[in-house]
Formats: C-alpha cells, structure tokens, sequence
C-alpha cells in the first residue's frame, strides 16, 4: 500500500544543512521506492522547487542578517486548512520550532489525525547555552524545544549520544534510534576529477592529504585540528591539508592558521555545493579529521567511508559511537596532543590507513536507501496501529 508522508522542517534548499540534506534524501528516496512525499518548508523568495514531489512553502520572514534561515508562520488558517486536505498517513517532523507547531496545528483536536513522529538531529540543548546567556531566556528556550517535541507520537534520535541531549532537556519518553545515511554510492570518484584536484591546488601526487568538510565554525573543534597540524609540521611530516566549507567563523579559523604557520600547508576552498565534487575530495583524502563533540551523527563519517576515507574522532562522541579504534576509524582524545600523535603515527604508515579506510567502508558506511528503507518500516507500522495510541 502507498502512504503519503509529509516531511516538515525549518530548512530546504536553497538552505544547505545537515538536516535540510536528510530531509531531502528522505523525501527522494519515500518518491523513488515507497510511497508519496510532500515537504512542508518555509518559503524563500525566487526560489522554484523542481523535484519529483511536491513542496509546499508557507509564509516566512527573514531571521536575521547573517542567518540564511527564514521563520515561517505556522499559524496560518488557509496554510493549516490546505495540509489537512492533504490527508496525510503520517507527519514526519525534523526541527522543534515553525516545523513542530504547524504540524501540532494540522493535527490538533482531529481524533482521525495521522500519527506524528519527531527526529532530533541536532543538540538543541548545546546550542541554547551557547547563544543564549540570559538564565530566563535560556529556560523557556530549553522548554519550547521541549514543548515541541512532545506534541510527537513517537520521538527518533539519528544516534545513541544524542539520547543523552534530548534528556539534558528533560524530555522523559522513550526514544527509537534511527541513523541517517549518505546519498554517496560506496566507491571512488572519477580519476579524473581527482587528478582535477591535485592541478587546480598544487597537490603533489605522493603527499599525503588531510580533509576537513562541514560547516567553518569553531565549536567543531576546528582548533584542534589546526594545533595538531602545527605539531605534525613541526615534527617534519609532509602533508597537505583540505578545508572544504563555509561559516561565521571561516575567516578568524584562515586567519589562526596564518597566525601558527600552518596556512601555506592548508587550502580553503569555501562551499562546493556540487555532491560529486564533494566526493571527489573525499576520495582524493587519505584521512578525514572530524574531532566534533557537538555533531549528533557526522554525516561526513559515513561520506568518507563511501570513499574508503579513514576518519580520525574524538573518543566518546558521537560520530564515533560505530567506529573500532584503528580498524575501522582512529580514535583520540579531544585534545590537540594526542590528535597530533595520532595524525603522527598514521601519516607515517599509508597502508595502515588505507587498511583502516577499508575497515570503514565495511562497517560504517550507510546509504541512505537502507536508512529510508528502515524508517518506512517503522511508518508502516505507527501508521496501522494508530488507533492503538495512548
């Protein structure tokens, strides 16, 4: 039987996010394999959506300035009476704020209404301390993320550790963990693009390449990764380093990199939005350095190990949570000491990391079909036992 899901979230192209990227590849893959799928978004100006499903904007204001988001208005009659004639057979919402409101308002005081299921991809609880020093203010933050959540029938986690963000919110229900996938088929780029690579930044051919591929911010743990670059270059290892992205913090992290000496070994290439470029550096990396504790899942994990690229994590977090030290990941503390050791002794030994990349590709690699496929699984079940909610 074919079900029609509506995926609401706070961001979708022209937007680029980790979350705005599973979205996407969620409703591709329900459109391609399982049933129908309609994304509920904010609208943005002169944007035209050409997808194989439909997309439905509602009215939205800008946030801020620097911010590429837009608030949408989820309290809009005619945008609410249009998603309920819609008659989905289930919600799948991906942000706790416009997102969770509008789909709470579509379902609200309707004893037929599809069953609703949350995914939390990001820690919110992180990101309110961080911007929002005011104690009152970070409070009812803290409570509008939680609020949001619980209007769910069933509430999704895309890793074990970000269980523990969602708790820190004093969110007490039970929690299913379904991870997120890649869109990169395993295997290497063409050798033409890598050898594009190598012409367009001056890489020599044998000189060992370190990557780094997400958003430039410094609660990534950027710092780290720079430190450890300068002890590395210091001990006389050759490499060349790859900062593919964009971010607030892209021209302080340039300019600490020129400040410790370590920018002439590094290349900023800002956003490349093309996904086949992308995987091209992933392919052309010997490792990828990914030491975030703020990631809830690291997408770019499983990227790399699409492209039998090894990453090197900080131990504990949770894009490290599927990883085996030296077999199919290397693991560190979160420290620019032991990540420099770490990037020591395998630099030192490129079949060791190409064993371990390999390692990688068996054990963490995940497509998004298989991910899509699993979650359907789960709609298919909340959506014929929907009269059997509490």
């Amino acid at each position: 039987m074919s079900y029609k899901i509506g995926l609401f979230n706070d961001s979708f192209p022209p937007t680029i996010d980790g979350v705005a990227n599973a979205v996407k590849n969620y409703a591709d893959i329900i459109t391609e394999k399982h049933g129908k799928a309609v994304v509920v978004t904010p609208k943005y100006p002169n944007v035209t959506d050409d997808y194989p499903y439909e997309v439905k904007r509602y009215l939205s204001a800008k946030l801020t300035s620097k911010m590429p988001y837009r608030v949408g208005n989820p309290f809009s009659p005619l945008m609410v009476r249009k998603l309920r004639q819609e008659n989905f057979d289930l919600l799948h919402v991906h942000c706790p704020f416009c997102s969770a409101l509008l789909a709470h308002e579509i379902t609200l005081l309707d004893k037929n209404a599809p069953p609703t299921v949350f995914t939390y991809h990001t820690k919110f609880d992180i990101d309110i301390d961080n911007f929002v020093r005011n104690r009152p203010i970070n409070y009812l933050g803290k409570k509008l993320v939680l609020k949001g959540i619980s209007y769910a029938d069933e509430v999704w986690c895309v890793s074990k550790g970000s269980i523990e963000s969602l708790r820190a919110l004093g969110y007490r229900g039970d929690v299913i963990v379904m991870p997120n996938g890649t869109d990169f088929v395993k295997g290497l780029a063409e050798p033409k693009m890598l050898a594009e690579i190598d012409r367009m930044y001056l890489i020599e051919p044998d000189i060992p390449v370190l990557l780094f591929c997400g958003r430039m911010m410094w609660y990534k743990n950027v710092k780290i990764i720079l430190d450890a670059m300068k002890k590395v270059a210091d001990a006389g290892i050759a490499f060349k380093s790859i900062f593919v992205g964009d971010g607030p913090d892209r021209p302080a992290i340039e300019q600490y990199a020129k400040n410790i000496g370590v920018y002439d070994r590094s290349i900023f290439t800002g956003a490349i939005y093309d996904r086949d470029k992308v995987k091209a550096f992933f392919s052309r990396a010997d490792l990828f350095m990914f030491p975030s504790t703020y990631d809830t899942s690291g997408l770019v994990v499983k990227e790399a190990a699409s492209c039998y690229c090894p990453t090197i994590l900080t131990k504990g977090s949770c894009a490290a949570e599927d990883v085996t030290d030296m077999h199919s990941g290397i693991l560190c503390e979160e420290n620019a000491e032991d990540f420099a050791a770490k990037l020591s002794l395998v630099l030192k030994d490129r079949q060791l990391l190409k064993k371990i990349g390999q390692g990688a590709a068996e054990e963490i690699y995940l497509s998004w079909e298989d991910s899509v496929g699993r979650a359907f699984k789960r709609y298919e079940y909340l959506i014929e036992n929907k009269n059997k909610r509490p």
